[in-house]
């Protein structure tokens, strides 16, 4: 595969930040003005991916990573301290305007739409920004239309919608100019589970129709199932493992999760490993100690094999 096919490209890359090491009280405080006690922190450790155009990946870990970071330095919001990055053949901090023509971003909070507006007038905004062609523009109201039925939000002032209606515009807007890239983070977060379908389904949806590449962090494990053909997990600033979904269950394949209804409390959940133990041991074992009023045996679930992958990792470097 030729570079020109990858959407994103990291050799080797590496973020450090200085943080002053700070001192307790007033005294302290006054100190740290004119200190130069610094600590080097590494928050990305040596990075390297390569991302096709078109593809879905998920880019998962836990709180303090590296995620966010990452996703700084590829839309070009900061500079690596070492190593390279391209994005869309071109260096991201070094072309900024350049990228951000070409990506479209949905970071939290931060929306792109004017919060008094119906949403067809932030649309029509943004076709000026990015100089969107007619055609074009009304080419994707119409596949928005298709994917998403969005014709009872578009003159509906922001400021009004739902929190699933507000993530749902935020993502129509992101994809709006047709970008090669879209930095989604966290799109289906605190909402219920119809809305989480539907954005789904859209995301899934504009993929397919535009090729766009989708560079996905989440918690929720039902985005990674339904969306990502790829993973990536990162820890600690390194990268722990990097594969398609149905390779990561397969690698788990020997774990169930028995979940088993018992009669003095309940429903309990045990992850059981075939390969080192029996599934019918443990049902007698609870069977003995209180007695069992229900059993349910289940393929492992992607967020008990993340899970796992933590543990290992986390066992690796102590």
């Amino acid at each position: 595969m030729t570079e020109e096919e990858f959407a994103i490209t990291m050799n080797n890359v590496t973020k450090e930040f200085k943080v002053l090491n700070r001192h307790e009280g007033l005294k302290g405080s006054l100190k740290d003005l004119f200190s130069r006690d610094y600590k080097t922190v590494t928050a990305v450790d040596n990075i390297s991916i390569k991302i096709k155009a078109g593809e879905i990946v998920g880019y998962l870990g836990p709180n303090g990573a590296g995620k966010s970071t990452t996703i700084k330095m590829m839309t070009g919001v900061l500079e690596p301290t070492r190593g390279e990055i391209f994005v869309n053949g071109s260096i991201p901090y070094k072309n900024r305007t350049r990228n951000a023509e070409n990506i479209g971003v949905v970071f939290g909070q931060r929306s792109q739409l004017w919060w008094s507006l119906p949403l067809i007038e932030s649309f029509k905004l943004l076709k000026d920004i990015y100089m969107i062609p007619d055609a074009d523009y009304n080419q994707m109201l119409e596949l928005y239309r298709e994917l998403a039925d969005i014709e009872s939000l578009l003159h509906k002032p922001v400021r009004q919608m739902s929190l699933g209606q507000r993530t749902l515009s935020d993502i129509l807007a992101a994809f709006l100019h047709n970008p090669k890239i879209v930095f989604l983070d966290e799109p289906t977060i605190g909402l219920d589970v119809a809305m989480k379908a539907k954005i789904r389904n859209l995301i899934k949806g504009l993929n397919q129709e535009k090729n766009t590449t989708v560079i996905l962090t989440t918690h929720d494990m039902g985005d990674v199932d339904v969306l990502c053909q790829r993973i990536v997990i990162i820890d600690h600033g390194s990268i722990i493992y990097d594969n398609d979904i149905e390779h990561l269950k397969h690698y788990f394949g020997s774990y169930r999760t028995l979940r088993l209804n018992l009669a003095d409390s309940g429903w309990k959940e045990i992850i059981v490993d075939e390969a080192k133990t029996d599934v019918m041991s443990v049902i007698s074992e609870y069977q003995i100690k209180g007695g069992i009023k229900d059993i349910k045996l289940e393929d492992i679930s992607t967020e008990e094999v993340i899970k796992k992958i933590y543990e290992q990792a986390a066992s690796r470097s102590a």
